[in-house]
């Protein structure tokens, strides 16, 4: 019906089958012929002759309005297309905090090439402020950050929550005591992360709060560095839990102790981007999917 109808637009806008038939390099009795296969499929006339004019009928102003709102539409269809596939091999800009880099990125961007393999990521690090700052300047297209953000220019949605969690080696000293409680770290040999981000930040808050001191032997930025000197240090860490999984533990030989009071360090991992409107449909379609890959998003 396509060609039928954009004949009939063609008939209606020249207003003569003579001017129609030069313009679309049809003979008049093929233009004839797609008019009566389009009335044939509507079941009414689209034309009435007055004389050697042509009028539409009042379901022929119907079709024509009809007719401009699909090519319309058609253009706007084109147009998407264009840019998705002038978009192909498009360099994704994603602003990370080093911690986040470590716990969230890998399992974002695993998920992202795999939906769309055509797109080169690259990710630029920062403390928080300095990656919204990334992304309200254009120079970062998207952010993951570990909080809420609140800028009128931005738009944050929330991905998942995170806690810290107390993690050693299975042939730890303090294992053998059973349950652990929050003032089971004071004195307790532990490796943390360096200072200087908004987990270090959280994990010195909760020491202050509870007054703890535990025995910090090793300060390093480097999560699988951590992990991989607990045993050889005889020593306890504070990651954030988005970082665990079976396997992992497993692996090292590791165990998570749960402690009510660690659990209550809820912090909310959020996806930062600018206004929709300022964005390509194809870095749309892609925030949608990476928010979509999340359950709470």
């Amino acid at each position: 019906m396509n060609e039928e109808m954009h004949v009939f637009t063609v008939i209606v806008e020249q207003s003569s089958m003579n001017k129609a038939s030069a313009l679309l390099n049809l003979s008049q009795p093929a233009l004839s012929r797609k008019i009566a296969k389009l009335e044939q499929e509507i079941g009414v006339p689209l034309f009435k002759r007055i004389g050697k004019r042509l009028e539409l009928t009042r379901i022929g102003q119907l079709t024509y309005e009809y007719a401009l709102e699909l090519r319309q539409l058609h253009r706007k269809y084109l147009q998407t297309v264009s840019e998705f596939s002038s978009a192909e091999h498009t360099t994704l800009t994603i602003g990370a905090s080093l911690t986040t880099l470590q716990t969230t990125l890998p399992g974002l961007i695993r998920t992202l090439t795999q939906a769309h393999p055509e797109i080169d990521i690259k990710a630029v690090t920062g403390k928080t402020h300095e990656i919204v700052s990334l992304v309200r300047d254009h120079k970062a297209d998207i952010g993951i950050v570990a909080s809420g953000i609140e800028d009128s220019t931005l738009r944050c949605i929330p991905l998942f929550e995170d806690h810290l969690s107390l993690v050693l080696p299975r042939n730890h000293i303090v294992t053998d005591k059973g349950q652990l409680g929050i003032q089971d770290l004071t004195g307790m040999p532990m490796i943390l992360f360096s200072k200087g981000t908004w987990y270090r930040l959280q994990t010195d808050e909760l020491f202050v709060k509870y007054h703890l001191q535990p025995d910090v032997r090793m300060e390093i930025d480097s999560f699988e560095a951590i992990i991989r000197l607990l045993h050889t240090c005889r020593a306890a860490t504070l990651l954030p839990q988005s970082y665990l999984h079976d396997q992992l533990l497993e692996d090292n030989d590791l165990l998570v102790a749960p402690i009510r009071e660690l659990e209550e360090t809820k912090r909310t991992t959020s996806l930062i981007h600018a206004d929709s409107a300022a964005l390509s449909p194809s870095v749309r379609h892609w925030i949608s999917g990476l928010a979509a890959s999340f359950p709470r998003a």
